[in-house]
C-alpha cells in the first residue's frame, strides 16, 4: 500500500504496545465508578455484550479486567443516568461512548431500506404498534407487552411475541434505545426522550465514519492492519485502505513489519513506539473470550502465539480448553486457559479444567505462575460471587 521505510518489530514489541493500548499493562488504569466505565468504554472503542453467563457476562467481565472496584452498577449508571454510553452494533452488540453514537445513523438509515432476514418478518403495524406504546407509555420491556399473538418462532433464539422482534428493529432503525438492562432485560425508551433531544445527531459522512474506525483501532490497538480496523466489516475496507495511504504519505503512520506476519501490512502512530514499556511480569488477568485481546483470533496468535479455541459449541468430546474457556494473561503472555464454572447456588468458583499454553508449558516456570495466578482466581471468585 505504502513506499515508506517499515520498521521491523518483532511479536514481542508488537504485543507491549496492544496491551499499552488495552491498558492491560497496570492494575488500575481507569480509577473506579461510572467515570471509569466511560473512560474504558472510550478507550476500548467498544466492549462486547453477550448471553452466555457460565462466569459473568461479557460485557461485565471485560470492564472488570480494567477496573478492579468494578460493580455492575456502574455500568448501569453510566448507561441510565449519566448516560455516558449506549448500546448499538459494533461488530456485535455492544456498549459504546455516547458521543460517537453520529458514526452510527447511517447504519441506522440502512436498516431501513435493508432490514435483512432478521428483520423482513416485522410487519408494519407491529412497528408502529410498539414505538405507539413507548411514546404513550414510556419506557417498557417485552414483558410489559402482554396481549401479542404468540407465533411460531422463525429461528431457535428468536422470541413467539412479534413485538420482540418489533422492537429490536425500532432499536436498530434508531428510533428506540435501550435505556437500561437488568441482566439480559432491555428497557426500551424513545431515543431522543432518552437522551433529551429534540433530535438525533446528524449522520456522519462516509469520509469521517472511516477516520472514525481508523482512529478508534489505533487507540485501541496501537498496532493496526486493515482487517484488524475493519473486523467483520469488509464493505468500509476500501475507504479504511485509502486513508491509511493517506495518513502514511503525511507521515503520520508508520509501516511496520511484525515477525511472521508475512505479508499482512500493519501501521502504527509515530508516538505510539515511543510510548510503548515494560509490563510487570507478575500482573495476572483472566479474560473473557469475548475480550478485545481476544476476540479477533488470528490477531492474538500473530502477536501472542496463542491460538485461542472457543469450544462452547463443539461437543464435549471435541474440546480441547473445554466449554468456556478464559485465557490467562500474566505480564506480557498467555500462558493458560482455565475452563471455569460458577456455581451461584453453592456460592463458589468450580474449575473445570487448567491448561497450560505458552511459556506455561515450562515446568520451571509452573510454580510462581500457579501461585500468582491463584491470587487472582480468588479476586475473580469475589467479583463472580459480589454485587
Amino acid at each position: 500500500m505504502s513506499r515508506a521505510a517499515t520498521l521491523p518489530l518483532t511479536s514481542a514489541e508488537a504485543r507491549r504496545i496492544w496491551l499499552r493500548a488495552q491498558r492491560l499493562d497496570v492494575r488500575e488504569p481507569f480509577g473506579s465508578g461510572s467515570d471509569a466505565v466511560a473512560a474504558a468504554v472510550n478507550q476500548l472503542g467498544y466492549v462486547q455484550i453477550d448471553t452466555i453467563n457460565v462466569v459473568e457476562r461479557s460485557h461485565h467481565h471485560i470492564l472488570f479486567s480494567r477496573i478492579p472496584s468494578y460493580r455492575r452498577t456502574d455500568l448501569r449508571h453510566a448507561q441510565t443516568v449519566t448516560k455516558s454510553v449506549f448500546e448499538y452494533w459494533a461488530h456485535a452488540l455492544a456498549y459504546l461512548p455516547t458521543e460517537t453514537l453520529r458514526f452510527f445513523i447511517a447504519d441506522m438509515k440502512h436498516y431501513r431500506l435493508n432490514p435483512g432476514r432478521w428483520f423482513a418478518s416485522v410487519q408494519p403495524n407491529d412497528l408502529r404498534r410498539v414505538l405507539r406504546l413507548v411514546t404513550r407509555d414510556g419506557a417498557l420491556t417485552i414483558r410489559d407487552i402482554e396481549d401479542d399473538v404468540l407465533q411460531d418462532k422463525l429461528h431457535p433464539w428468536a422470541s413467539r411475541k412479534p413485538s420482540k422482534r418489533a422492537l429490536e428493529y425500532a432499536f436498530f432503525l434508531g428510533r428506540l434505545a435501550i435505556s437500561e438492562r437488568n441482566g439480559m432485560l432491555k428497557t426500551y425508551e424513545l431515543m431522543t426522550r432518552h437522551f433529551g433531544w429534540e433530535k438525533p445527531p446528524k449522520a456522519a459522512s462516509a469520509t469521517e465514519i472511516a477516520a472514525y474506525l481508523l482512529d478508534r483501532a489505533l487507540r485501541a490497538q496501537g498496532i493496526v492492519s486493515l482487517d484488524s480496523v475493519c473486523h467483520l466489516d469488509a464493505p468500509r475496507k476500501p475507504a479504511v485502505a485509502k486513508l491509511i495511504g493517506a495518513r502514511v504519505r503525511r507521515g503520520e503512520l508508520i509501516p511496520v513489519a511484525i515477525d511472521g506476519a508475512g505479508k499482512q501490512e500493519h501501521w502504527t502512530a509515530p508516538g505510539t513506539l515511543d510510548a510503548s514499556g515494560g509490563i510487570a511480569p507478575e500482573l495476572v488477568h483472566i479474560l473473557s473470550p469475548f475480550d478485545p485481546l481476544i476476540i479477533q483470533r488470528k490477531r492474538t496468535k500473530l502477536f501472542f502465539g496463542y491460538d485461542h479455541k472457543f469450544e462452547a459449541y463443539l461437543p464435549k468430546e471435541k474440546r480441547q480448553f473445554g466449554y468456556f474457556a478464559l485465557p490467562v494473561l500474566v505480564g506480557d503472555g498467555i500462558v493458560a486457559a482455565l475452563d471455569i464454572k460458577t456455581d451461584r447456588q453453592n456460592r463458589r468458583l468450580l474449575m473445570q479444567k487448567w491448561t497450560w499454553v505458552g511459556n506455561g508449558t515450562k515446568r520451571s516456570a509452573r510454580r510462581e505462575l500457579k501461585r500468582n495466578i491463584e491470587e487472582e482466581l480468588d479476586r475473580f471468585e469475589k467479583f463472580q460471587l459480589g454485587d
